[in-house]
């Protein structure tokens, strides 16, 4: 039986983006135990495996079948689409114990002896205590794994949201859906992935999450049942260049004509993005990088736009003109 979301009227009114702190610290940690998705993040790797020895992620793991149900109550959609980490934790740390058992039992079951496990039945036999310990141990792995790097992939999944929002605008919702990602297709008014899972589901008036992100390349994730929203996660675009460092190749015909500060700003926004990720990415004070942004958006060569509470900056034609040399 395929996969597939079914629309309804109001559905279609209902669709929006989001980002989440919490499912991409989830997706972290499911990273570190599956060498596929290695591939675009060795430098993150490196530098954080010290520290993710002295994590205990063995009870996450246990919860993170290869193929099948992970506990929605752990990573559920997001409840705004600029909700921060602390508002979500708050939310798994509020879980009803007996919708967590059920939660827990279900994902258990999809891996070979997990159920029957002493661990798996320590989770089980106490599912209060369960909530409580998985929430911490969520909330150590955000501040250890994601925490640090968490403006500079912001920003990339904020850049995604920017760009497919005016894709939307330009071919609509059943042309961009297939965009996001080529195992999806939208025919009539269902929504398929073509993934190896049964799954069927009418919106009924809920609408649907679209949530880009980092850490769950090269997947492509869906399934999550009521209460929760239904959510597609799919790859975030620029994933490839996460963690390079910035171009040392920056035009010395920019140079002159912008100054050396407003050209490196310049040339950086290969994506749009925010003064903070800027500022992270080049090695700027903050007030430098407001500053060149500021002058560069007088002269036309940058434009801004407001997204939650932070402010994205990206290129005009004239600015990508300037940057690329044509």
């Amino acid at each position: 039986m395929p996969f597939q979301l079914r629309f309804g009227d109001d559905d279609l009114l209902r669709c929006r983006f989001a980002v989440s702190p919490l499912w991409e610290t989830q997706e972290a940690v499911r990273t570190l135990r599956r060498p596929d998705r290695h591939g675009y993040h060795p430098q993150w790797l490196r530098r954080i495996q010290e520290a993710a020895r002295a994590l205990d992620l063995a009870p996450l793991w246990l919860l993170m079948p290869r193929r099948g149900h992970s506990p929605d109550f752990l990573g559920p959609p997001p409840i705004g689409p600029v909700a921060d980490f602390e508002q979500e934790i708050a939310a798994v740390r509020a879980a009803d114990p007996d919708a967590a058992r059920a939660d827990i039992a279900r994902s258990l079951r999809d891996t070979p002896g997990a159920l029957d496990s002493p661990e798996g039945r320590a989770l089980l036999a106490d599912p209060a205590r369960a909530v409580r310990e998985l929430a911490a141990l969520v909330e150590a792995a955000w501040h250890t794994l994601i925490a640090p790097d968490w403006p500079r992939l912001r920003a990339l999944l904020e850049a995604d949201i920017a760009f497919h929002s005016r894709r939307l605008a330009e071919v609509g919702l059943g042309a961009l859906l297939p965009e996001l990602d080529r195992r999806l297709a939208f025919s009539g008014r269902t929504l398929s992935l073509a993934v190896a899972a049964d799954h069927e589901r009418d919106l009924d008036g809920r609408g649907l999450v679209l949530m880009p992100s980092v850490f769950s390349w090269p997947d492509v994730v869906s399934g999550f049942e009521p209460p929760w929203q239904p959510t597609v996660v799919y790859p975030a675009r620029g994933v490839g260049g996460l963690w390079t460092r910035p171009r040392e190749d920056t035009s010395e015909a920019l140079v002159r004509l912008l100054g050396r500060g407003r050209a490196a700003v310049l040339a950086a926004l290969d994506e749009p993005a925010t003064t903070s990720a800027l500022a992270l990415r080049l090695g700027l004070a903050p007030s430098s990088v407001s500053a060149h942004l500021t002058a560069l958006r007088d002269t036309g060569l940058l434009v801004s736009r407001r997204y939650g509470h932070r402010v994205l900056y990206e290129r005009t034609p004239l600015g990508i003109a300037l940057a690329s040399g044509g």
